[in-house]
C-alpha cells in the first residue's frame, strides 16, 4: 500500500510545502485519485469535507504544469517546459466567493517558489481590475465562479486557448438548480473552445457529497465520456467522530433557545467556536442582528442581508475573525459554508432540518476535522424533530435527544 507523497510521484518542492504544515502522509482520499490523475484519467470523488480533497487535485494537476523533465531532487520548480504561449492552462470553479478565496490560498501556498501564476475571478469584487490582472499577469490557474467566469468568457477576456485541466469544487452544488444555467453555458464555451483547438480536457470534480444523479448531470454538463468514480473511507467520520443532537423548541422560542445554547456550550470556557446554520438569508440575517443585540459575540457569512447583498469585505471580515478566534460564532447559510475548511470548530448548530440528507453531512462536515471529535446540533420544532427522525434513518446516525435546564445541556429525564 502506498504510504507516502513521494510513491505518488509528488514532487519534491511540493513535498516540502506539504512538510511545513506537519503534512507527511496522504489521505485515503489522496492515495485513491492522485494517481488516476497522474494517469490522465478523468476522476469524479467523494471524500468528507476535511479529508484533504483540495490537495488530492492540486499537487497532481500543479505537477504536470510544472512538467519537469524528472521528478527527481534535482528538479528546479522555476522552470516550466512546454508553454503553449500564454494563456489559462488550469481552470478550477466553486460555488462561492469564500469557497473560491480559500482554494486560491492553497494553491499559492504550493506554488511558492515556482513560476506559476494563479488568479481568483469571484463575483463582488470590481471586474475591471480583474480584467486588467488578467491582461498583465496573464495566469496560469484561474479559480472563480461560474457567473463571474460565465462574463469575461463571453467578453473573450478569459483566455483558454490552452486550457488543459478543469477541476469542479463542490460540484453537486454546481449543477444544482440555483446554479446549473451558468455552469453549464461556460462548459459549453469550453468544450467549443477544446474541440476548435483539438484539445482533450482532463477533467476532476469533487464533493463531501456526490449522487448517483449529480453525476450524470456533471457528465452531461461537461461532456465528458466517462469518468472514474472515488468514493474514500472516511465518509464513517459522520457516525463515529459527530456526536447529534437534537434539542426541542417551540418556532417562537427558536431564538432565545440558541443564546441560552451558545451560552451553555461556552459554560466556564474561554474561548468556543460554533457555527449557526440556516437555510435562507434573510433569516440569517435577522438571526444574527438578534444575537448581536443580546451581545453575543457573532458575525454573519451569508449571501444577502434581507434584500441587499452582504458586502464581499464584510463577510471575508467575519471569515477572518472566525478563523482566527476573535468571533466565537459564526451565523451562515449553506451554500456560504459549502466546502470551507475552518479548523477548531467544535460546536455546529442547525436552526432547521435540510430537505435532503446531502446538506445535513456538509454542514456536520464543519466539525471534527483533522481526527478530531465534533457536535452537530439540531433545535427544532415537533415537525422538524420528526424530520430530523427521518434524516437519522436515512444516514444510520444516532441522535441524542438534549434539553437546556438551569443554564447546563442535560439528556432529558423519560416520563
Amino acid at each position: 500500500m502506498v504510504i507516502n507523497f513521494n510513491e505518488l510521484g509528488v514532487l519534491p518542492c511540493f513535498i516540502e510545502k506539504l512538510n511545513e504544515r506537519k503534512i507527511t502522509e496522504p489521505t485515503d482520499i489522496q492515495r485513491k485519485v492522485i494517481p488516476c490523475l497522474n494517469e490522465d484519467k478523468n476522476v469524479f470523488f467523494s471524500s468528507a469535507t476535511g479529508t484533504g480533497k483540495t490537495f488530492a487535485y492540486l499537487l497532481p494537476l500543479l505537477s504536470k504544469l510544472l512538467n519537469p523533465n524528472s521528478a527527481g531532487a534535482s528538479f528546479e520548480p522555476s522552470v516550466r517546459d512546454l508553454r503553449e504561449g500564454h494563456g489559462i492552462k488550469f481552470l478550477i470553479i466553486a460555488p462561492t466567493l469564500e469557497l473560491c478565496t480559500q482554494i486560491k490560498g492553497e494553491l499559492d501556498f504550493l506554488s511558492e517558489g515556482t513560476e506559476l501564476k494563479s488568479a481568483l475571478l469571484i463575483g463582488s469584487v470590481n471586474i475591471e481590475r480583474q480584467i486588467e490582472n488578467l491582461k498583465k499577469n496573464k495566469p496560469d490557474i484561474v479559480v472563480g465562479n461560474p457567473n463571474r467566469l460565465l462574463v469575461l468568457a463571453k467578453k473573450k477576456l478569459l483566455k483558454i486557448d490552452s486550457l488543459r485541466y478543469i477541476v469542479f469544487d463542490e460540484a453537486d452544488r454546481l449543477v444544482s438548480d440555483e446554479m446549473t444555467d451558468d455552469t453549464r453555458e461556460l462548459c459549453k464555451i469550453i468544450t467549443r473552445n477544446a474541440k476548435k483547438n483539438d484539445k482533450d480536457l482532463l477533467i476532476a470534480a469533487c464533493s463531501a457529497t456526490m449522487n448517483k444523479k449529480n453525476r450524470e448531470k456533471l457528465l452531461e454538463t461537461i461532456s465528458a465520456p466517462q469518468a472514474e468514480f472515488i468514493e474514500s473511507e472516511d465518509q464513517e467520520i459522520l457516525r463515529e467522530k459527530i456526536e447529534h443532537w437534537a434539542i426541542f423548541s417551540e418556532k417562537r422560542r427558536k431564538d432565545q433557545t440558541l443564546r441560552s445554547l451558545i451560552s451553555a456550550l461556552k459554560g466556564k470556557k474561554k474561548r468556543i467556536k460554533t457555527l449557526v446554520f440556516t437555510s435562507r438569508g434573510d433569516e440569517a440575517s435577522l438571526i444574527l442582528s438578534r444575537l448581536q443585540f443580546h451581545h453575543v459575540n457573532a458575525a454573519g457569512l451569508f449571501g444577502k442581508a434581507g434584500k441587499k447583498p452582504l458586502p464581499g469585505a464584510e463577510r471575508k471580515a467575519a471569515l477572518d475573525g472566525f478563523r482566527q478566534g476573535s468571533i466565537e460564532t459564526l451565523v451562515s447559510t449553506d451554500l456560504a459554508a459549502r466546502g470551507l475548511d475552518i479548523q477548531g470548530i467544535t460546536h455546529v448548530i442547525a436552526l432547521d432540518v435540510p430537505d435532503n440528507e446531502e446538506v445535513y453531512i456538509h454542514r456536520c462536515g464543519r466539525t471534527a476535522r483533522a481526527g478530531k471529535r465534533g457536535v452537530m446540533i439540531t433545535i427544532g420544532d415537533e415537525t422538524q424533530m420528526r424530520l430530523l427522525s427521518v434524516m437519522e434513518k436515512k444516514l444510520k446516525i444516532r441522535v441524542q435527544p438534549k434539553e437546556l435546564h438551569y443554564g447546563k445541556i442535560c439528556v432529558p429525564e423519560l416520563e
